[in-house]
């Protein structure tokens, strides 16, 4: 296993705990497609078949089951526990459109005709479009929360990183997968326009909000700067008026004051 390959699955890795983290801090999927969720459970469990047949390492076997677990828990999350945040208005893309041709190019392009084969072209294909919905929801709504895109930016590094991880075994491993190149292309040019979006709109909003909190921090410095002026003012006044009530009481009562009674 190469770098490039590690960093992306660590990416994908990190991709999911931010949306599961996201989900269970804030008690909320707003903002998320279950759509898309549920494309990549599929995605993961037409792929990851090959647990019941072979074993390749503890690692790869691993990241499937966490895969495929916390896929599952995010769909639970969404359609489930937190029904009553989940956006079903906006989230209307026609996932049909996206299953269907997916399932019949599996069947006309593929490496071997078998059952096993089948499902994962099927998988490696409908991953390259599963962020349909999400990007489609956002587009509808006209934003996104921070936390959801940076889930998106771990995302399409990690399929960059896995075009750089391919193209690094083709030069030193002599391993050459078209279908999975084809369809890792088809999705990094998805996330293309979303990089773009993501470097302008939130690194720019990162920048008001730091800029508010300055703002913030200055008007409360100033705030208690006049608060405290205010208050010894008043300390001063109200001394002030117990000296003189003191004077008072002395110019009046100056023998009681003098010798207490016995």
């Amino acid at each position: 296993m190469n770098i490039f390959r590690l960093t992306g699955d660590l990416s994908h890795l990190a991709a999911i705990v931010i949306l599961l983290l996201k989900i269970w801090k804030t008690r909320s999927c707003a903002g998320i497609s279950g759509k898309s969720q549920l494309l990549f459970a599929l995605v993961f469990t037409t792929r990851y078949l090959d647990l019941f047949t072979s074993f390749i390492s503890l690692y790869n076997t691993s990241m499937k089951l966490i895969y495929i677990a916390c896929s599952y828990a995010t769909v639970y999350l969404i359609y489930m526990k937190f029904k009553a945040t989940y956006d079903g208005n906006h989230d209307t893309f026609r996932v049909e459109f996206l299953v269907v041709p997916v399932g019949g190019l599996s069947f006309l392009v593929n490496h071997d005709f078998s059952p096993l084969e089948i499902l994962w072209t099927f998988s490696i294909y409908l991953e390259s479009v599963a962020i349909l919905p999400q990007l489609f929801m956002i587009s509808k709504t006209g934003e996104a929360e921070t936390i959801t895109t940076h889930y998106l930016f771990f995302l399409g590094l990690y399929r960059a990183l896995y075009l750089v991880n391919w193209i690094w075994r083709f030069y030193f491993e002599g391993f050459f997968d078209l279908i999975a190149v084809v369809a890792g292309v088809v999705q990094t040019i998805l996330y293309c326009d979303f990089f773009y979006l993501y470097i302008t709109k939130v690194c720019q909003r990162e920048k008001r909000v730091e800029k508010k909190l300055q703002l913030g921090t200055a008007s409360l410095k100033a705030g208690w700067n006049q608060f405290s002026r205010s208050s010894s003012d008043a300390f001063d006044h109200i001394g002030s008026f117990a000296l003189v009530r003191l004077r008072y009481l002395q110019t009046l009562t100056p023998k009681y004051l003098a010798k207490p009674p016995i």
